[in-house]
């Protein structure tokens, strides 16, 4: 199997000791590893992949803590920049009694968001099967244009590009910016995510098949739209496809959109699917995909944190 990369912020997620309060109610919080592209690296190598994540880290005790835990769970680290001109970010998180969760963030600037283009080497994907990425590094800083150096040099070297918008409003000053910023950079991937929380704020359509002609622009050609417990579904072109959810007591959702996209790219790379043959993805493959990637996250948000939740292959087994 061919490496995956992602791009983005790694940052410590600050989980509560206890679910069902406000944000400014809890009393103690744990410190775990996360960032959503570090999650979908994370998944990966939990299932036997190799992933590298490009980002810029803080030269400070959290950012240590993260490459400690990356290298510990096999995330490769060798494109992992550190800077003393900004601290690792941070994120509070509160569990609703559901599992899901309101966010406060720290990071203004955080480290990653000062990465550069001229930190981003194109020979990093020779050899890769995708580049991940997502929307919370995509602001106007420098990081943003890391992000079209990445996306640039991957599509020279006939990477799959594979994109989760991943919404976090508090980051941004308007709704507007960020929806700009998504349709700026949606029609650069092969393989788009969106949840069923994203979809109308994204397109305007609550409904994911009303959505679809505008979600297949420029080089997009799978859309996958994932819906919690209620199940996913998945579209090229030429064909659909659903799996249903994994019916569980969540515990903390955190990560579990992450794992998801993780799990289902590692599947497209088992079985040699790239950026050229995407698009004839048949139904029946893609109920296999959706239907994994569901069990993932099935295990996952029974468990704490993010990464720490990801089962591996033989769990899955």
């Amino acid at each position: 199997m061919k490496k995956l990369l992602a791009i983005g912020e790694a940052l410590i997620d600050f989980i509560p000791d206890e679910s069902g309060k406000e944000l400014r109610y809890v009393g103690a919080f744990q410190p775990k590893v996360g960032g959503a592209p570090a999650n979908v690296c994370g998944a990966y190598v939990k299932l036997g992949g190799e992933a590298s994540l490009l980002t810029q880290l803080g030269d400070d005790p959290f950012g240590d803590k993260i490459i400690e835990e990356f290298t510990a769970c096999g995330i490769d680290c060798s494109h992992v920049k550190r800077t003393k001109k900004a601290n690792t970010s941070l994120a509070f998180v509160a569990l609703k009694d559901d599992g899901n969760r309101e966010f406060s963030f720290y990071r203004k600037p955080g480290a990653d968001m000062l990465m550069e283009a001229k930190d981003v080497d194109g020979a990093w994907f020779e050899d890769a099967f995708a580049l991940h990425f997502c929307s919370v590094s995509l602001g106007d800083y420098p990081m943003k244009e890391a992000h079209r150096k990445a996306i640039d040099c991957a599509l020279r070297a006939g990477a799959m590009i594979s994109f989760d918008p991943n919404i976090r409003l508090p980051l941004w000053e308007n709704p507007e910016s960020l929806r700009n910023v998504i349709w700026e950079f949606a029609p650069m991937a092969h393989v788009l995510k969106i949840s069923d929380e994203e979809l109308e704020f994204i397109t305007g359509k609550n409904d994911i098949e009303e959505a679809l002609p505008r979600l297949f622009a420029g080089n997009t050609r799978l859309v996958i739209y994932t819906k919690g417990s209620e199940g996913a579904e998945c579209y090229t072109e030429h064909a659909g496809a659903f799996a249903a959810g994994q019916k569980v007591q969540a515990v903390d959702t955190t990560g579990a959109g992450d794992g998801f996209i993780g799990a289902f790219l590692f599947c497209m790379a088992r079985d040699g699917v790239d950026a050229s043959s995407v698009s004839m993805l048949p139904k029946e493959k893609m109920e296999e995909y959706l239907a994994f990637a569901n069990r993932f996250c099935g295990k996952s948000v029974v468990r704490h944190g993010a990464i720490a939740s990801y089962p591996s292959l033989a769990e899955m087994r």
